[in-house]
């Protein structure tokens, strides 16, 4: 099923080709820095620019042999370029290309994953424009507490995704940065300058300091902000889970024509997007924490590192890239029942109104205590008789006494709750 939801863009980006590509994109970087320094001729320039490519196979060839992956790429670009290639890789180190290939690939996967963002918050957001003012119960603990409107509940889900995208494209910045400067970082085969024109080819920031490596801080901030992104996409979901439910019913993915939902029951029809989306999220999460233990290297570098980013690197991508598609496919095609909100508004009995009760008689002069024992008492017993609440208040003497019938029609009025919606929509969308 994956396959439907994941833009092949995304998984062409960490093909095998494509990441040699990378580094071949590095490489001619470099050795055009270099010419315009005046250490590779041009005319050596003109035909590496011309013959420089390689051939996968070749290069899995090569590597039965080194069993080194960066030196059977060289050799296999070496091949082609014939003798200019001298100057192909010239004072490099094997991370100087890995590490800033990675930045480039990093750099692109996250440019599709923000226009994913963009997406997802595009379909919430006219979630929430189209239900604004659409009354339903509000739950906490799962339990009926106050109403607010459906459009105000996928406004929530929009502020928390624009603070997810303001974090990754930080956390994205972070990971733009390359480094040409040798084997344990001090340059002392290469010019700084090199590494200076090199990045600007790419467009790509210079690292202010390197060892063998880039810090894996910075890819422990991505892979994180990841994490984050994947929480929001859990929660959502688990929200649509729950307006599924039988008993709720507000809400409901999509069901295609011919579309099975039990092979035994043919009356299902289940949350299985919002459910597989809830376990992807899980796997994101949990590669962040192997980025988070990739930080602590030895000295100026080990490769323990190296084996863990070939998994998470393309993993983590291609599953935000899917579970953002995917969402944004469920948001756009998601059934809203005004209806059911509003039985399921009324299906505590009107309950929701016990603290505008409560606070107009603590307005009225009653101690606050005695008001909640009172409101309380009469709260129970609607919910154990299952009677109207507001029926019920009018009725009670110790209320009345304290409320005219005039104030308490004012009370049970369910617009209330939306006095500030406005505000909040202004807050939220500006």
């Amino acid at each position: 099923m994956i396959e439907r939801y994941t833009r092949k863009a995304m998984g062409d980006l960490w093909s095998l080709e494509n990441r040699f590509a990378a580094w071949l994109e590095v490489e001619l970087a470099v050795c055009e820095a270099w010419t315009k320094l005046g250490r590779v001729p041009e005319a050596d320039m003109a035909v590496i620019r011309e013959k420089a490519g390689f051939d996968v196979a070749r290069i899995l060839e090569i590597e039965e042999t080194t069993r080194h992956d960066v030196i059977a790429f060289l050799t296999a670009v070496e091949e082609r370029v014939g003798p200019s290639a001298r100057f192909i890789h010239l004072g490099c180190t094997s991370s100087d290309i890995v590490d800033t290939a990675n930045a480039l690939l990093l750099g692109r996967a996250g440019d599709l994953i923000l226009a994913d963002l963009d997406g997802l918050l595009a379909a919430i957001k006219d979630l929430a424009m189209r239900f604004k003012g659409q009354l339903m119960i509000g739950r906490t603990h799962g339990i009926h507490a106050e109403p607010l409107s459906f459009g105000m509940k996928m406004a929530s889900f929009y502020a928390e995704f624009s603070r997810h995208r303001e974090r990754f494209v930080a956390a994205l910045a972070g990971v733009r940065v390359g480094k040409i400067s040798g084997a344990v970082g001090g340059y002392a085969h290469l010019d700084p300058r090199v590494e200076a024109i090199a990045m600007e080819i790419m467009g790509l920031q210079v690292d202010p300091i390197s060892t063998q490596i880039i810090q894996r801080d910075r890819h422990a901030a991505f892979f994180t902000a990841l994490a984050l992104i994947a929480g929001g996409v859990e929660r959502l979901s688990t929200e649509l889970r729950h307006l599924q439910r039988t008993e709720v019913l507000e809400a409901e993915e999509g069901f295609a024509k011919g579309q099975k939902g039990s092979s035994a029951m043919p009356h299902k029809k289940n949350p299985i997007s919002a459910e597989n989306l809830c376990g992807l999220s899980r796997l994101i999460r949990t590669n962040a924490l192997a980025s988070l233990e990739n930080m602590p290297l030895w000295h100026e570098r080990d490769i323990s590192h190296s084996s863990v980013e070939r998994v998470i690197m393309p993993d983590s991508t291609i599953l935000a890239d899917y579970t953002l598609a995917r969402l944004t496919n469920i948001l756009k095609n998601l059934k809203v029942n005004p209806d059911n909100m509003a039985r399921n508004l009324m299906g505590s009995f009107g309950l929701f109104y016990s603290q505008r009760v409560l606070l107009a008689l603590i307005e009225a002069g009653m101690d606050r205590q005695e008001a909640y024992v009172l409101v309380q008492r009469v709260a129970m017993a609607c919910w154990e008789g299952r009677k109207s609440f507001p029926d019920a208040v009018r009725a009670d003497p110790a209320i009345s006494a304290k409320l005219a019938p005039a104030v308490l029609d004012a009370l049970f009025d369910p617009t209330y709750y939306l006095a500030h919606e406005d505000l909040i929509y202004s807050r939220v969308f500006g």
